[in-house]
């Protein structure tokens, strides 16, 4: 791996230099095991340790296939799904492998007794399967997380809608959480040349996920003057719709759990905060039983910010916890845009409020591959910013999964997986020196 590293951090290597590599035959990824999906029976969820059950081995380095790419993966972060996968909930993601390798001979080795985990990557093309001509080995490239077939017309519109779409590193082996990785070619995406490779890991995920959210058609259709209650605004998803909602001439209404994540939405511009923690909601009075006097308390509050002016679009991922308050506080004829499930996947709410008040529910995942590239654009042009709090080795991965478990921290978590350190991978040094106050400011640690 040592000349991998050494050409990938070099910008003066090109398709030569990498072609000239040998592709090692096994390299070191972040996988869970079938033989232990059942470790965590009889375990209530906060008790599930990602610690426990990730674990760093070498895995055979796959072919590329038709279609495909193996990537040198120099960094990588960590979503939700990745604690998911971990702690075996909603199920064991072995079962969604099972499926995809009897979908095709080209599937069949996804299909393995240990799950490579992660989806979000920055590297460098090492090697490309037949049919693909956009890319090439040595092409600094991000990855998004959508991996579909496209052979049904039901996905030819949006391709989110095609009933093979798998998220790459969930719902597929050989994720990015490692020191290499296969993808579908047309997952990839030009890594922003101003940016680190941890930087340019971070946003491929949350980024596209909160603009099909908010921007896209597929999702709320954001328009100025629109105000946006936006959960979780100092997390992964929250922190990219924050800067959207700014972007787009919205209004965001920014909730938090503690003031460090106050502090993060303000650098970005945000003024209308509500610290959830120091106000002290309790949505539910029990495990059965919700509190609308205390969704009408959360739904003043937004009003005393506002000047009185409800939620045009409500972004929805806490899940149960939230979500009859979400429901409640959106205006009439307003929109809850749903993604995830972070809290629960069993929602409730009272449909008074969705069915007299003429009000939407909005389902989104992920996003499409025109969404997952022009989120990108906006990273790429400096309009939208990374927001990565910590940076773990590759050894570390578990204890970076348990912190998105916790919620300890904001924004994103990082990876390093053949990046040597922070900081290195920056080619266009002019635009980073343009937007480095913002990257600086984004950039949260703990």
């Amino acid at each position: 791996m040592r000349e991998i590293v050494a050409a990938a951090l070099s910008n003066e290597a090109g398709e030569g230099d990498f072609l000239a590599l040998e592709v090692p035959e096994s390299y070191r990824g972040a996988v869970v095991l079938k033989e232990e999906t059942s470790m965590f029976e009889g375990m209530a969820s906060v008790d599930k340790d990602p610690r426990k059950s990730i674990h760093i081995q070498d895995v055979p380095t796959p072919e590329p296939g038709p279609g495909e790419a193996l990537i040198a993966v120099m960094s990588s972060a960590i979503n939700y799904n990745t604690v998911w996968s971990s702690i075996f909930e909603p199920l064991p993601t072995f079962a969604f492998l099972e499926r995809y390798a009897r979908s095709g001979p080209t599937a069949a080795h996804h299909d393995q007794p240990f799950h490579v985990l992660g989806s979000d990557l920055s590297g460098v093309v090492l090697r490309t399967g037949p049919g693909v001509s956009r890319w090439k080995a040595g092409d600094r490239v991000v990855a998004h997380c959508l991996s579909v077939e496209l052979e049904s017309p039901d996905g030819h519109d949006d391709t989110m809608l095609d009933p093979e779409q798998r998220i790459w590193g969930y719902e597929t082996n050989y994720g990015g959480l490692a020191e290499l990785a296969l993808v579908k070619a047309n997952q990839l995406m030009p890594k922003p040349g101003h940016l680190t490779w941890e930087e340019a890991a971070a946003s491929g995920l949350v980024n596209s996920t909160a603009y099909r959210q908010l921007v896209s058609r597929n999702g709320a259709g954001m328009k100025q003057g629109d105000v946006v209650l936006i959960w979780g605004a100092g997390g992964g998803v929250g922190s990219y719709a924050t800067q959207l909602a700014l972007n787009g001439g919205a209004v965001p209404v920014c909730v938090v759990s503690n003031e460090h994540k106050a502090d993060l939405v303000r650098s970005m511009g945000a003024e209308l905060i509500i610290d959830r923690a120091a106000a002290g909601y309790r949505f539910w009075k029990d495990e059965r039983t919700q509190d609308p006097s205390e969704w009408r308390r959360f739904g003043a509050d937004i009003r005393e910010l506002t000047g009185g002016v409800d939620p045009d679009i409500v972004v929805e991922h806490p899940g149960r916890e939230t979500f009859g308050a979400s429901v409640f506080v959106a205006r009439r004829g307003g929109t809850v845009v749903t993604c995830a499930s972070t809290s629960g996947f069993q929602h409730e709410f009272d449909n008074r409020y969705l069915w007299m008040k003429l009000k939407r529910i909005v389902g989104t995942h992920f996003a499409n591959y025109r969404e997952a590239w022009e989120a990108n654009q906006l990273i790429a042009r400096g309009m939208i910013h990374p927001t990565l709090s910590r940076v773990f080795p590759l050894a570390d991965t578990g204890e970076a999964a348990d912190a998105v478990r916790r919620n300890t921290h904001s924004g994103k978590v990082g990876v390093l997986c053949l990046a040597p350190g922070e900081g290195y991978g920056v080619q266009d040094a002019a635009l980073r020196e343009r937007h480095l106050g913002a990257i600086n400011r984004f950039r949260t640690h703990q």
